[in-house]
């Protein structure tokens, strides 16, 4: 790889492969030692296109997932099956994986800068900014982004644009399948709202199992499906539509939530 190789958004590529190498080891552990994460689907990956595949998925913090995310898709290229044993793979990461990020959350201090050089597409929200509801146009300027990353490799966005579950699918997302005709994988995740803090930069719990299910790729009509059809596949997809929320008094959640965690405890298993 030239020295000053750069992507499409001008970061040099060596930086962006040391950021990955040093941030992969740092975050290991907590998928491995703190807190073990299951995983489901690897085998997909690998038969993947190098370009134009769009990754969707629930979210549950702002950076704990993408990471789990870069973690099992290094690991899955490299041949693990459904683990991320040997931090190894990361050593050489692929270097074309991006991530759609609110850009409120990616200025939002240093360290989410040094983040954002590891892949993100920042994106200014339409509906919310600063905590509060907005509504203001798209930019175009993100949208090309977004079609930048997807002509140079992969990108993982999160359809719903929040960490809430079951909330409503944006309809961006579902212009963005229907427009760049891409690959579209669902990944479903579980258990890192148990394990980290909202940001998911600090260890809120030990010893939860975390799961991520690769499902594979969604079978889409780009010509003949309207864009209302399909935000309904996606909300099937990543598990998110109305359908499975059960509906249930807070003193039952908690209870559930309190046998849940004991049965994640990776010892138990």
């Amino acid at each position: 790889m030239p020295l000053f190789k750069r992507n499409p958004f001008g970061h040099y590529l060596w930086i962006k492969k040391w950021l990955i190498r040093i941030l992969g080891v740092v975050s290991h552990g907590r998928y491995r030692s703190f807190n073990r994460l299951q995983i489901e689907g690897s085998e997909i990956i690998r038969q993947l296109p190098e370009n134009n595949v769009l990754f969707i998925s629930n979210h549950q913090t702002y950076f704990a997932d993408v990471a789990a995310m870069l973690h099992v898709f290094n690991a899955a290229l490299k041949g693990r099956n459904d683990n991320i044993k040997n931090v190894g793979y990361i050593w050489n990461p692929k270097l074309n994986i991006y991530y759609v990020a609110a850009g409120e959350t990616m200025r939002s201090g240093f360290l989410p800068k040094v983040f954002a050089y590891t892949g993100s597409i920042s994106i200014d929200r339409t509906w919310r900014s600063a905590g509060k509801n907005v509504n203001r146009q798209v930019k175009m300027s993100d949208i090309t982004n977004i079609s930048k990353a997807l002509d140079d490799g992969w990108v993982i966005t999160f359809p719903q644009g929040t960490t809430t579950p079951f909330k409503p699918i944006r309809r961006g997302t579902a212009h963005i399948i229907k427009t760049y005709k891409p690959t579209v994988i669902p990944i479903v995740i579980d258990g890192f709202r148990r394990s980290f803090d909202k940001k998911g930069l600090m260890i809120k719990k030990r010893n939860v199992l975390q799961s991520m299910v690769i499902k594979p790729p969604m079978e889409i009509d780009y010509e003949n499906e309207s864009i209302d059809d399909i935000v309904t596949k996606i909300e099937y997809a990543i598990e998110q539509h109305p359908s499975f929320l059960k509906v249930i008094s807070p003193e039952e959640y908690a209870k559930q939530e309190e046998e849940l965690n004991k049965k994640r405890e990776f010892w138990n298993l």
